[in-house]
């Protein structure tokens, strides 16, 4: 699978350090006035992404502690369950994020945060059999995916 790409953008501050990880969700309400919004509102919401490198680079922000930063992100990959059948390692595969059972143990793992439902995603390692047993009757196995 190829390197995934790196973009830069602008983060807090405060949060500004390699290897944090962040779910962007989007425009505040604050930066309406703001002159570097579209350097700070440049990602995909509802996507996971991972600090690769800070820079020096620095703006003052109205909703950011100590303004904001810049720095340079990657998607990072999101560990899920799915079904044993799709764990194949390179395939591209669809969540469909249809079991509702929000007092299962696993819930949290077979719905992640950063996942966005319906997309497409590349299964980029395969970690292992799920520890549970799904309520479904479900095989699955524990993966790491990324955006496709």
């Amino acid at each position: 699978m190829a390197d995934a790409k790196t973009k830069v953008t602008l983060v807090g501050t405060v949060l500004a350090k390699q290897g944090v990880e962040f779910i962007y969700e989007g425009e505040a309400a604050g930066c309406d006035t703001c002159k570097v919004k579209k350097a700070c509102n440049n990602l995909q919401i509802g996507r996971r992404y991972r600090i690769i490198s800070v820079r020096t680079t620095h703006h003052e922000c109205p909703v950011h502690l100590n303004g904001t930063t810049a720095v340079e992100v990657m998607e990072a990959p999101i560990t899920v369950l799915i079904n044993a059948d799709m764990a194949i390692i390179n395939s591209k595969i669809k969540l469909e994020l249809s079991c509702n059972k929000s007092d299962c143990r696993s819930y949290p793992l077979c719905h992640p945060d950063g996942v966005v439902e319906g997309e497409k995603y590349v299964v980029s390692d395969v970690l292992g059999n799920a520890s549970d047993i799904c309520e479904k009757g479900r095989a699955l196995k524990l993966v790491d995916i990324r955006p496709s």
